[in-house]
């Protein structure tokens, strides 16, 4: 675990994160020059949001072959608690987050809720829930690289592939099958 003493050395982390992780994030640099870490947390945290929405997304499609269209509506209308998303990550994907890349983020999670809800927390903690969460993004896109051929806190352009879809009956089953609300 990187340990973050100052502002400085959460930007070296950035800079040593793989290219597609920096872009990313590509707001962090300047969040981090110019105003609060709260800021920076709350950045990064919708960019972790972002990314696993796109996680289920793509994983649904290119894994399951499902009708894209039928499964953004499902990933969009679904409300997605942290819990939540980790059993639908196991669903899409046939196996579990391993605990060693989920405590990264919880960690971060942490002091996160403690930023967002008011609560005293420490520099210190910000800069080290900001350098959880890169090396989060991290070793998440290799796990999902390594199960689905992706990258979500990434370019995601040809991710599918040629294969054909389902169609959108079955695409529709597929979907209430791993918990998804559809219509």
């Amino acid at each position: 675990m990187t340990l973050a003493r100052s502002r400085k050395g959460v930007l070296n982390d950035y800079k040593a994160a793989p290219a597609q992780v920096q872009k990313f994030f590509v707001h962090l640099p300047k969040l981090l020059d110019d105003l609060s870490l709260d800021v920076s947390l709350s950045y990064v945290f919708s960019q972790v949001e972002l990314a696993q929405n796109l996680t289920l997304y793509c994983g649904i499609v290119k894994l399951h072959r499902a009708d894209s269209t039928l499964a953004r509506t499902a990933i969009d209308t679904h409300h997605m608690s942290r819990g939540d998303f980790k059993q639908k990550f196991e669903a899409v994907f046939g196996k579990p987050i391993p605990e060693k890349i989920g405590k990264l983020l919880e960690t971060a999670e942490a002091t996160r809720d403690r930023v967002m809800h008011g609560k005293s927390t420490t520099e210190k903690e910000k800069r080290q829930a900001l350098v959880d969460v890169l090396q989060y993004a991290r070793e998440f896109n290799e796990l999902v690289a390594s199960l689905a051929s992706f990258r979500p806190f990434g370019e995601l352009r040809g991710f599918k592939g040629r294969a054909k879809p389902l169609d959108k009956s079955t695409t529709r089953w597929l979907l209430k099958g791993m918990g998804f609300s559809i219509s």
